[in-house]
């Protein structure tokens, strides 16, 4: 009896083992999968970071100004371009008029005006 206890034991402490084992070495992966997620992290900021700069560089005002004098031809805005807002051209007329009714806010406030025969749709009767 003492005997096949002690085997009994021998194979817990041999599964246990193996189970121990198994758990480290998916610790050990999971380790160095969480390194390597961080070294890509680390390079993609780092990618980030050289990108922002180009940016800032290609962004930076003096450069534009600098870019637009060299192949735009544009000249400063003289006082006799502005104009008084006296001098603008009427507004011109509504092309509907004010006092005729919205036909689109009509067949939205009464559907059932609406002739749906034309869309193929059932007629109301024989709903």
């Amino acid at each position: 009896m003492m005997r096949v206890i002690n085997i009994c034991v021998i194979g817990a402490l041999v599964l246990a083992a193996a189970d121990v084992y198994k758990i480290k070495f998916e610790s050990t992966r999971q380790a160095q999968r969480v390194a390597k997620l961080r070294l890509e992290i680390r390079r993609e900021r780092d990618v980030v970071a050289a990108l922002r700069a180009d940016w800032a560089k290609l962004d930076n005002p003096a450069r534009i100004q600098d870019l637009a004098r060299r192949h735009l031809a544009l000249k400063p805005v003289e006082s006799r371009q502005i104009d008084p807002l006296d001098n603008l051209p009427e507004r011109p007329a509504d092309l509907v008029p004010v006092d005729e009714a919205d036909p689109i806010g009509t067949v939205i406030a009464n559907p059932e005006v609406l002739d749906r025969s034309a869309t193929g749709s059932v007629p109301a009767a024989a709903r």
